[in-house]
């Protein structure tokens, strides 16, 4: 399975996670990353919030994330309104949530690692509102 192919599964079991919660809907954003375009990995949402997240899933224990991806993520979620989110699955880990706010950079990128997430992001479960 090819990098894209990896990165689009994982990016559908979030899609999945949304669904199966019954109060949330979403969906992958065809393309994003290749246009010129701000846009957003997926976009979910229910009644109240609207959320505009980037997916990175890594085998690694740090993911890096250009600069130029962050702002336009930021820029795409102003404009339409969203809630803007990294969302991170390390290799034997659950999906974490990171806000704008919590990100950590280097001269060129925002890092995310295995530490700091469990620190600054939050489950899936808290960024939807279910605590349990």
């Amino acid at each position: 399975m090819s990098l894209k192919s990896k990165g689009i599964s994982y990016e559908r079991e979030l899609i999945h996670m949304f669904w199966k919660t019954g109060e949330w809907a979403a969906m992958r954003v065809a393309g994003s990353g290749s246009i010129k375009y701000p846009s957003a990995d997926i976009l979910a949402g229910n009644a109240l919030r609207k959320l505009a997240i980037e997916c990175k899933s890594s085998k690694s224990e740090s993911v890096y994330i250009p600069k130029d991806e962050v702002d336009q993520l930021q820029q795409f979620a102003s404009k339409f309104g969203a809630e803007p989110w990294i969302a991170v699955r390390f290799h034997g880990m659950l999906w974490h949530f990171v806000s704008m706010d919590n990100l950590e950079f280097t001269e060129s990128s925002a890092v995310i690692n295995t530490e700091n997430i469990k620190n600054k992001g939050l489950l899936f479960n808290e960024v939807i509102g279910k605590f349990e």
